[in-house]
């Protein structure tokens, strides 16, 4: 009789799985930042900046450093007077698309069981 790995180990993994996810989307801003980049495909960051309420200049160019560091977003400039910076998901930011959907439904429909319409 084969022996199965007990389901502790799996538990174990889809643990350091979701540890890992929230490391890379920690944080007040990250995903409200893809939200907005995901919403419009491309950003400028004065466009992000208005989008993601209560955020800073430098809190916002941190935020999206790191998000591209980590390859969900890809900075472009473009030489227009003055310099423009545009930002996008990557193949691999798009692949959050399903989850930032998912939790803007959730939250209209939390906000919804607790405020009311």
């Amino acid at each position: 009789m084969a022996c199965q790995p007990p389901r502790i180990d799996e538990h174990k993994k889809e643990m350091r799985a979701v540890q890992d996810s929230m490391d890379v989307l920690s944080g007040k801003w990250k995903i409200a930042i893809i939200s907005s980049i995901c919403y419009y495909n491309k950003r400028r960051f004065s466009d992000i900046l208005n989008d993601v309420v209560g955020i800073s200049n430098k809190m916002l160019s941190k935020e999206l450093k790191e998000l591209e560091v980590n390859q969900l977003i890809k900075r472009t400039v473009l030489e227009t007077q003055p310099i423009t910076v545009q930002y996008e998901l990557t193949a691999h930011g798009k692949t959050l698309q399903t989850i930032i959907n998912n939790l803007t439904e959730w939250g209209i429909a939390h906000h919804q069981k607790i405020f009311g319409k």
